[in-house]
């Protein structure tokens, strides 16, 4: 083993890729065949999400030696990287037939499970890793996250608090112990342990994201969102979908019983006010209070780009619906000003579901639903403001005002479940 390969492995080791990466391009160029070179270039090229040369330089390991079970890990994190979880899963899992004594391929292999909610598979993978290895620290942490979702908080309190007196520096145990504050709606605890995560690494996108979550739940109204959002990420896939779809069956079996039973019209219309609320709440929340965090001086750094421009662009529909509001108070239910408030309270979920969308073609797909929904509301807006001798002259006019009545319509209607199938699917890369 070359020198330049010793001095790459144990700046990898110490977390230090950029330089971990040059040295082993240099001893590549002196030991092109070397195996392990390639796979440890590789690991290095995941960590700046040079996907493709990746991709390249971890097959080139396998190539050179199928037995070698570390390039399979690494060709599984890279396929991890670029969601292509089904072939990640294969890999890893070659892995492990090769060498089933390393911890970090059963880490690996929970966290595949765990990305696609397959938490109690993600428990049994992370156990099995600490069998082979009682101290790693990655395992009793995946752990803790898989006891937390389904439902055993006492269990990953006491995983986390063991994670923790073996490394007490680890800002990602830090973080998971704040996640699991928050589900147990202990925001403000939840906070400190964010707030120690990312002292300890500033990078730590996790705590990041978890302190700006910890920083809305002190809104009363945010607290019980946060709730919801929380039950329904331990749920599966399916149970998620059935509660979806049973909240609409819902909705509509109460408007058919107000309809045939005026007597308690009063309760029942309340009741399906108070679905809509949820609905465009459950859509809108996160935006709209990051928006109002960026009042607040910590929450201000804590936001990310993504969440700013997020907040931005919700919080200017929002502004077109409250000034819509405004004008029917002062001119009436009626004409322009109704359909102006129609147009942009149409637009509001499906402009947010476009920032919850991940990036390439699904965030895209959500971007064009919104705008053909936005240019159809717009146009009936503009025609309403036209004279009637003048909009009632064209019979192609009035062929145009139908077809974007119908798609407006629709498309409010079903951006929602289009925007629930849009927000599961990671485009591979």
């Amino acid at each position: 083993m070359s020198a330049l390969f010793d001095r790459a492995l144990l700046l990898a080791e110490q977390g230090r890729f950029e330089m971990a990466e040059a040295e082993v391009r240099r001893h590549l160029a002196e030991v092109p065949d070397h195996a392990f070179g390639h796979a440890l270039l590789a690991l290095c090229l995941i960590t700046r999400e040079s996907w493709g040369e990746a991709t390249t330089e971890a097959q080139q390991a396998i190539a050179l030696q199928p037995d070698l079970a570390f390039a399979h890990f690494i060709q599984a994190r890279v396929l991890r990287g670029r969601n292509r979880t089904d072939e990640a899963l294969a890999t890893v899992m070659e892995a492990i037939r090769i060498d089933g004594c390393d911890a970090d391929f059963f880490w690996l292999l929970g966290a595949l499970k765990a990305d696609v909610g397959a938490w109690a598979q993600a428990l049994e993978a992370a156990e099995r890793g600490l069998q082979v290895d009682a101290e790693h620290v990655d395992c009793a942490n995946l752990r803790a996250l898989a006891l937390v979702h389904l439902g055993r908080r006492g269990e990953a309190g006491q995983a986390l608090d063991a994670a923790l007196s073996k490394d007490p520096e680890n800002s990602t145990t830090h973080a998971n112990v704040g996640w699991t504050r928050l589900h147990e709606s202990r925001p403000r605890e939840a906070l400190e342990s964010f707030r120690e995560a990312l002292r300890l690494d500033p990078e730590n996108e996790w705590a990041r994201a978890g302190i700006v979550e910890a920083l809305k739940a002190r809104n009363p109204v945010y607290g019980l969102l946060l709730r919801y959002f929380l039950w329904m990420s331990r749920l599966g896939h399916n149970t998620r979908w059935g509660i979806v779809v049973g909240g609409y069956l819902g909705y509509r079996l109460l408007a058919a019983v107000e309809q045939a039973n005026p007597a308690i019209a009063p309760a029942t219309f309340a009741l399906r006010v108070f679905y809509v609320g949820f609905v465009f709440l459950s859509w809108t929340a996160q935006p709209l209070f990051n928006l109002l965090l960026r009042l607040n001086r910590f929450g201000r750094l804590a936001l990310s780009e993504e969440q700013v421009r997020a907040s931005n662009w919700v919080g200017a529909v929002a502004g077109l619906v409250v000034a819509g509001v405004a004008a029917c108070l002062v001119r009436g239910f009626d004409g322009p000003p109704l359909l102006g408030l129609f147009t942009a309270a149409g637009l509001l979920i499906p402009t947010a579901a476009t920032f919850n969308c991940h990036e390439g073609w699904p965030r895209r797909t959500m971007a064009w639903i919104t705008v053909v929904i936005g240019l159809s509301g717009l146009g009936l807006f503009v025609e309403s403001l036209m004279p009637e001798q003048v909009s009632g002259r064209w019979w192609v006019l009035d062929s145009l005002v139908a077809a974007m009545t119908l798609v407006f319509i629709a498309g409010a209607i079903t951006a929602p479940w289009v925007a629930n199938l849009l927000t599961s699917r990671r485009p591979r890369r």
